[in-house]
């Protein structure tokens, strides 16, 4: 896990797409393959959320688009979309389809709502049908310029992608969200995967500040022989 500080470090050290990239993997949670397989129509810039579909365990569920990202996101998206209409103009910008939807919806591969929002840089030919379109950019390639965004940010600690999906969820944590809103944008069947984040918070199993951390004053004064060592009256304990 990654303090604040470390992630804005690393995030620094991330060029052009690959830093759009890291910024939302740690403002989302969401799993690098997660990411990379986002469809145009799945990010809502207006409601600041991202649909992720069939995510693990093939379930669907919403997450937070960062506040950060918006304008960024939305430039981005408007390059990604003057590409794409110059490959349907070249007789192109296909992408596959989920399931059955290619024979449904032969159309669709080519509209703009189902491409991907981060497309390779090189296109594809499909030999049997002569279409040509686009991949999803290669994880190999994000997992690459992480490697290297984190060694020049030199935080002396191993992390990777997924380091700032644990990040996210401590963080959130830390800042007093409750753990069922933390395990529903993750996407966690069951909330004891996401209560490993509450060990790393070094407050106990259950996540809890004790109320006694919150009095402020000489609390232990009332005791003053207790609290140096001294004997403690009968009766008491």
């Amino acid at each position: 896990m990654l303090t604040r500080t470390e992630v804005a470090r690393v995030l620094s050290q991330l060029r052009d797409v690959y830093g759009l990239v890291g910024l939302l993997l740690y403002g989302s949670g969401m799993r690098l393959l997660e990411c990379l397989t986002l469809r145009v129509k799945d990010v809502d810039l207006e409601r600041g959320e991202i649909r992720i579909r069939r995510g693990k365990g093939g379930v669907d569920r919403v997450t937070v688009l960062p506040q950060g990202a918006k304008s960024a996101l939305g430039e981005y998206l408007g390059r990604v979309r003057a590409q794409h209409m110059e490959d349907v103009a070249a007789g192109g910008g296909r992408v596959p389809l989920p399931g059955a939807l290619d024979r449904k919806l032969p159309q669709a591969g080519a509209e703009w709502p189902w491409q991907w929002v981060f497309p390779a840089t090189r296109r594809w030919r499909n030999v049997s049908t002569g279409e040509r379109g686009r991949h999803h950019l290669d994880p190999s390639a994000v997992q690459r310029a992480m490697t290297a965004a984190i060694r020049r940010a030199d935080i002396g600690k191993r992390a990777s992608c997924h380091t700032l999906r644990h990040s996210f969820a401590t963080h959130l944590l830390e800042s007093g969200y409750d753990i069922r809103t933390v395990q529903e944008l993750l996407g966690h069947r069951d909330v004891r995967t996401t209560m490993v984040y509450t060990h790393v918070l070094n407050r106990g199993g259950l996540g809890v500040r004790s109320p006694a951390d919150l009095l402020t004053g000489p609390v232990l004064a009332v005791f003053p022989e207790s609290a140096a060592g001294g004997k403690v009256e009968d009766g008491v304990g």
